[in-house]
């Protein structure tokens, strides 16, 4: 049965993962107006049986907030996109200004910057030098996910500032020199573990853009050799096939066991250069794991999620008749497995279910509960004339409910359906 939570005028954003509380009690959201708008001021939480909203950010001087996940550990912590206070003409909301922002139960105050901040040379290793978006933490709590994009080489060409992946690691703070107005101290150590060029070379698996992470496994994934990696995550890098056309593929990097080996660099600095983009540690080297006909689907956007056991990790990629399905592959690499068969295009991003047997899912105008092993869809909510969004289908820690979104008129609200 479907229940509608949310009914007022304005925009009910939900990410693409994390936004259940750990007691699968309450929904975490934004206000945008849409997902493409950043201009709401406030994150919020509903309660799913009772209804109850309570406001836990309000933004001020100016700034917007958006883009929200929940730990997954109690007291909750909530961490979400935080744009720039009084902003202005020169200093404007952008992909390369924006930054991490958590606030914790029970208090919800104060609100601590995640990333450090440092544009002027010499750098500050474990600061950043631009924006943080769709921050996620991993499965046990203690570090997080993000995608990249860099001011320094933005104001020189917008053209090589990519698009790359990001991990912040707490109990590190981290304070910038503050040479500049806008630069500013972060509670975590900040690093990018994805490598791209602007120009990558056809038929290579060079790359120009990382994107769409997520964290292999509850506890990371077993080896070949039957080793624990214990720290990894996978995510879309765009290559160029052999006759120059954009090919994105599936890549795994392979994270430090301990937080020293982030700050450990490799030939080039943690922090960057006025030239080049802030380096991976030495330890840290991005791996090709799909090598497509085609690419992997473009179209739904959609992140890598991993089943809970790490085994397997599930992308959408068209079949041979043109039919965008759920495949998965290992983080080891071979051969992807074609999970459904469905008549018409999977619609929307996905998540694992806490058991690692099912996935969540749109598919013919329906929310639909992906079994892994049957590869069956069960419809969870009844088929519609205008298709539940599709920026996420999330399923609660304890695995009873799935929450997603529906258009209604100008905006959309947040509704849950409950699992099989």
């Amino acid at each position: 049965m479907e229940k509608q939570l949310t009914f007022d005028a304005r925009g009910h954003q939900l990410t693409n993962i994390n936004v259940w509380t750990p007691d699968s009690q309450w929904l975490v959201y934004d206000v945008r107006p849409h997902g493409g708008s950043f201009t709401g001021s406030t994150i919020e939480r509903v309660h799913v049986a009772t209804g109850e909203v309570q406001v836990i950010y309000q933004a001020t001087q100016g700034a917007h907030v958006g883009v929200a996940t929940v730990s997954p550990d109690q007291p909750a912590r909530y961490v979400f996109i935080h744009g720039p206070e009084n902003p202005d003409s020169t200093w404007q909301y952008d992909f390369h200004h924006r930054r991490g922002v958590i606030v914790s139960e029970p208090l919800r105050s104060p609100a601590v910057t995640l990333d450090a901040f440092d544009i002027s040379a010499p750098f500050t290793p474990g600061a950043l030098r631009g924006g943080t978006h769709v921050h996620v933490f991993s499965p046990d709590g203690s570090r997080l996910s993000f995608t990249y994009n860099d001011h320094v080489l933005h104001e020189r060409d917008p053209a090589l500032d990519l698009r790359n992946v990001g991990v912040a690691i707490s109990d590190h703070p981290v304070l910038s020199a503050k040479h500049h107005p806008r630069e500013y101290d972060g509670n975590h150590f900040s690093v990018l573990v994805s490598q791209t060029t602007p120009h990558p070379q056809p038929g290579s698996d060079e790359i120009n853009r990382a994107y769409e992470e997520g964290w292999i496994g509850q506890e990371g994934y077993q080896k070949p050799d039957g080793r624990r990696q214990r720290w990894a995550l996978a995510f879309i890098g765009d290559t160029l096939s052999a006759l120059g056309e954009k090919h994105p593929e599936i890549f795994v990097v392979d994270l430090p066991e301990h937080d020293s080996g982030y700050r450990q660099a490799g030939e080039k600095p943690l922090e960057g250069t006025p030239d080049t983009l802030p380096a991976p540690p030495a330890s840290v080297k991005q791996r090709r794991i799909t090598f497509t006909a085609k690419g992997i689907a473009q179209q739904p956007r959609h992140w890598l999620r991993t089943s809970p056991d790490g085994s397997a990790i599930a992308f959408l990629m068209q079949d041979d008749d043109g039919v965008v399905q759920l495949w998965t592959v290992s983080p080891n690499g071979g051969e992807p497995q074609q999970i459904s068969h469905a008549v018409t295009s999977i619609q929307s991003a996905f998540s694992w279910s806490p058991n690692g047997r099912s996935l969540a899912l749109v598919c013919d105008n329906s929310l639909m509960q992906l079994d892994v092993e049957s590869a069956k869809m069960h419809r969870l909510t009844e088929r519609t004339d205008v298709a539940p969004c599709a920026d996420a289908v999330v399923f609660s820690p304890d695995g009873k409910k799935v929450a997603f979104m529906r258009q209604c008129g100008e905006f959309a609200q947040i509704a849950v359906t409950f699992s099989r």
